[in-house]
């Protein structure tokens, strides 16, 4: 029982990861409300905690991203703006 969380296929875990940010948020939302109802079965329930999880750094990920997006936006000397570009951990 100690590694249920290792039966998600990598196919799943990449197709996460693809997910743009207001959806992998919908997503997480409904996997949180539907564990808040209290009519999940444990199986189901520890799926979906594990699949929230993913989703939750998936969204942080997107989050880190933008943030640092927007560090990066630099004014110039005549008001216009430029974007420098940057290394990610996905990057790398």
């Amino acid at each position: 029982m100690a590694d249920l969380h290792r039966n998600v296929s990598p196919t799943v875990e990449a197709q996460d990861t693809q997910l743009p940010f207001e959806t992998a948020l919908e997503k997480l939302e409904s996997i949180v409300e539907s564990m808040e109802s209290g009519e999940v079965p444990l199986a189901e329930l520890l799926a979906k905690f594990e699949e929230g999880n993913r989703l939750l750094k998936v969204c942080e990920t997107r989050l880190k991203d933008a943030e640092l997006k927007i560090e990066q936006l630099k004014k110039q000397k005549d008001g216009s703006v430029a974007f420098e570009k940057f290394e990610t951990e996905r990057d790398a």
